[in-house]
């Protein structure tokens, strides 16, 4: 896992790879559809070895998740994502529906289990948390060294997490309401036990003994059941960021990663420098997500450094400027720079759904649309239904390199 160095100095970009969960909808009602299981049956399967998306179940049988490829690029992020999105798409409608990036239903929904043991078993430990969790998340992995390296970087993104969550808001309607959050889907997994934000651990050591403490309860049923915020992955060598909603528009989640990926290379080069962690406790950071999943990118957010409020512009400015050098280094500075810009100007997901159904007042048009969305027809036009926030983009020194 150790990298080389570039030409100019410094390490070759880690590499990093997405999990986006897809809403399988009625291609015509916009209703949830209990069709993964016959979705993937009829889906053409690739080998492990081709190095392109592939397909999986999740919990309930209304989902269905793209697994990325491993990438060294942005570009190749992007071409991932969407063709992760088309093969979720093709297979959708290979059984009449169609998956869409929402990451909680805007109709009315009832799940559907997906029957297997480990689902069962925690339908029966869980109840009602688990029959009514249809929530659709964006996952980020990104390579480190090894768990030293790994825990370093936990330790030193948990303060910018939140404004992640921000930019990527996509749930405002729950069970046919407008809920008044951007990211309900925030609210409703922070039902599980282990969900949310964590204090620092300081080594791997540490970390590993906390997770074992946590299955020694016996509240869980195993470890993939640890579900904070971000964590080390079980099956990879990487750090695996969980905050975010699934983005309707796919050049919005590849910025994200791209975020996640500078945030991981300047944890650990803080780390490398001897620079501590941040001493924010657990609980501050469960309020800024907290704030974040109300406000999306339309109102304050906890200021990542100061615990205050601020415009959420603000926000997304000092993370921008906090990894400025390592999106510099990757080659992805000037595109993620923009994409930020974009959704401040234009709204993230939950904007636009908002919006949809203000002109519409029709939550079917809210699904239908967002479907077109997912799958290429991206909106960057001005916001009209609800008022953009200032962006302070524009103020933020170029860099150099």
């Amino acid at each position: 896992m150790t990298r080389p160095p570039n030409r100019s100095g410094g390490e070759v970009p880690r590499t990093f790879g997405v999990e986006e969960e897809f809403l399988l909808v009625d291609a015509t009602t916009g209703q949830p559809v209990p069709a993964a299981e016959a979705c993937l049956a009829k889906a053409p399967q690739r080998p492990e070895t081709s190095g392109g998306p592939s397909l999986a179940l999740e919990v309930q049988q209304e989902q269905l998740e793209a697994v990325g490829p491993v990438c060294s690029t942005l570009q190749e992020v992007i071409a991932g994502i969407r063709e992760g999105r088309r093969l979720a798409d093709e297979a959708a409608r290979s059984v009449g529906a169609r998956a869409v990036a929402v990451a909680t239903s805007p109709m009315p929904a009832t799940p559907t289990l997906v029957a297997q043991p480990r689902f069962l078993n925690m339908a029966t430990r869980f109840g009602v948390t688990l029959r009514e969790q249809l929530t659709c998340g964006f996952h980020v992995h990104v390579g480190v060294n090894d768990g030293e390296e790994g825990v370093a970087v936990l330790d030193r993104i948990r303060r910018w997490l939140p404004v992640l969550l921000a930019l990527s808001a996509n749930s405002p309607f729950w069970q046919g309401a407008d809920t008044g959050y951007a990211s309900f889907r925030y609210q409703a997994w922070s039902r599980w036990p282990t969900a949310g934000p964590c204090e620092r651990f300081g080594s791997e050591r540490e970390y590993h003994r906390y997770v074992q403490s946590l299955l020694t309860t016996g509240v869980l049923l195993d470890e993939g059941m640890v579900y904070f915020d971000a964590r080390l992955s079980r099956n990879h060598p990487t750090v695996e960021v969980r905050i975010a909603d699934v983005c309707m528009e796919a050049s919005h989640a590849a910025a994200i990663a791209a975020l996640v990926r500078g945030l991981v290379e300047r944890a650990a080069q803080e780390w490398r420098s001897g620079i501590s962690e941040p001493q924010l406790s657990a609980g501050q950071l469960r309020l800024a997500a907290w704030k974040a999943s109300q406000s999306g990118v339309d109102d304050t957010l906890l200021h990542p450094l100061l615990n205050i409020p601020c415009p959420a512009g603000e926000a997304v400015q000092v993370l921008l400027s906090h990894i400025r050098p390592a999106l510099a280094d990757s080659g992805d500075e000037e595109q993620v720079t923009a994409e930020a810009a974009r959704i401040l100007s234009a709204g993230t997901g939950a904007r636009r759904q908002r919006e949809i159904m203000m002109s519409t007042q029709s939550l079917a048009a809210v699904v239908l649309e967002a479907v077109g969305h997912t799958h290429g027809l991206e909106h960057h036009g001005p916001a009209q239904a609800v008022p953009a926030p200032a962006s302070y983009l524009t103020d933020i020194p170029r860099s150099r390199s």
